[in-house]
């Protein structure tokens, strides 16, 4: 069976919404492959990226966007995260910040106090493929679900069409 982190599977069968945990080969777990291998939509897949100030003091915030997307980086991401320069976390700092490795990254269940800006396009979709935690599975969910998260906010711009 695949399986989700129980703090993920219990957050989502408490949300009242429609989802699906998709099996996937931990090999395969990064987005285009994913979406390539096991035929879903790009336009439908969010990637979760994790982003940190470079300058200042060390803030994080996980950045939700689609994956035909750019994260605007350089001008929205860093305004709103009020640091002169921002870069993309490590391996080691998303791990260390969310529990979870790259390519399974999901804005579900993680620790107090992380912000999660979405951007504006992924809550135009019917339905969104999110990491799964682990690089085992993904989510199929409505993207309402990520509103649901503390700290989540929508954030027009964030990303830009890639």
């Amino acid at each position: 069976m695949t399986a989700t982190l129980a703090p993920i599977q219990k957050l989502l069968e408490r949300s009242g919404l429609e989802f699906d945990v998709l099996p996937c080969d931990p090999q395969l777990a990064d987005t285009a492959v994913f979406c390539e291998h096991y035929g879903v939509a790009l336009e439908n897949s969010a990637n979760a990226i994790l982003v940190r100030s470079r300058t200042g003091d060390l803030k994080f915030v996980l950045c939700v966007l689609l994956a035909t997307d750019r994260l605007n980086t350089n001008h929205r991401v860093r305004k709103k995260m009020g640091a002169r320069k921002v870069s993309f976390a490590s391996a080691d700092e998303t791990r260390e910040m969310t529990g979870m490795e790259i390519g399974g990254v999901t804005p579900l269940a993680l620790p107090e106090g992380l912000p999660i800006w979405i951007d504006d396009a992924v809550m135009r979709c019917d339905y969104i493929v999110l990491g799964g935690g682990n690089r085992n599975c993904k989510i199929r969910a409505n993207p309402l679900l990520l509103l649901q998260q503390p700290g989540a906010e929508v954030v027009e711009g964030l990303a830009r069409p890639g």
